[in-house]
């Protein structure tokens, strides 16, 4: 797996087509959980030459709810089907009561949400039968805690065994908002935990002065720095384009994709050489 980009209904024929090397893709499970329909054989189509990952968007680790038992049984199922290559979910919650709001929201960085935040990811990992990897949140206002966001992921790696997904995106768009060091940050950050990363776009809120991470636009070139610099030090990972809205053409949406891969190639031939 090198550089990878979010599947697309408008874009399934060009990957199924396409001879990239490297190249893979990445869905959001919920958009598959179906009795049927067209998009379960065209995934199955690309499965058969592409590494799928799968990558949740709605299980609410984070929140005082347990899992939804369907939602765990609906996952399974196509874990069993598509063998993705990776599973991943959110540091965050999105229900309560029952309720899903339909947001990635932050929880505090204490010990309580820690025990309650590993349980839940325990659980998923029992219902899958793998380990998961967990994405860093974009913050847009500061929450009280007793740990950082990068302790806090680090004990839950170390308490129940999954990896990370790093979304430099989201880091870029933390440290701007709340006005701390991106590279701070991910010094600290457990990179050896580190099984995929995440590259996408943000654009200004005109009214807040906020940084949006809206997955509508193309990579600013600051984040394409922190990736330079955390590749140089992680070695290749498995790396995605996200792009969500203002959904650009195949071949432009492939350029990012390929300076992405171009990094890896050259990170790997570093690699090979000092080895």
């Amino acid at each position: 797996m090198g550089a990878g980009l979010g599947l697309k209904p408008a874009h399934y024929r060009a990957v199924l087509e396409s001879d990239a090397p490297g190249l893979w893709v990445e869905v959001h499970p919920e958009n598959y959980m179906l009795p049927g329909g067209p998009r379960l054989p065209w995934l199955e189509a690309i499965a058969t030459r592409r590494p799928v990952s799968l990558h949740g968007v709605s299980l609410s680790l984070g929140g005082a709810d347990r899992p939804d038992r369907d939602h765990l049984n609906a996952l399974r199922g196509l874990v069993d089907r598509y063998r993705p290559a990776l599973v991943s979910e959110h540091l965050a919650w999105c229900r309560h009561d029952g309720v899903y709001y339909g947001e990635l929201l932050p929880l505090p960085y204490t010990g309580a949400a820690l025990d309650r935040f590993c349980e839940h990811v325990d659980e998923t990992q029992t219902a899958l039968g793998r380990a998961i990897l967990i994405e860093n949140p974009s913050l847009y206002a500061t929450l009280t805690g007793e740990m950082s966001e990068t302790d806090f992921l680090a004990e839950a790696v170390h308490r129940t065994g999954c990896g990370l997904l790093l979304d430099l995106n989201n880091v870029f768009v933390t440290a701007v908002n709340l006005k701390r060091d991106a590279v701070s940050y991910l010094d600290a950050f457990p990179l050896d935990a580190v099984g995929e990363i995440h590259l996408a776009g943000h654009e200004a809120d005109p009214e807040g002065g906020l940084l949006i991470d809206t997955h509508g636009a193309p990579v600013a070139e600051a984040v394409w720095t922190l990736y330079r610099e955390t590749i140089a030090r992680t070695g290749p990972v498995p790396t995605l384009i996200e792009r969500d809205n203002d959904l650009p053409d195949f071949h432009a949406l492939m350029a990012e994709r390929d300076r992405a891969q171009a990094i890896l190639e050259r990170a790997d031939e570093a690699a090979l050489a000092d080895a």
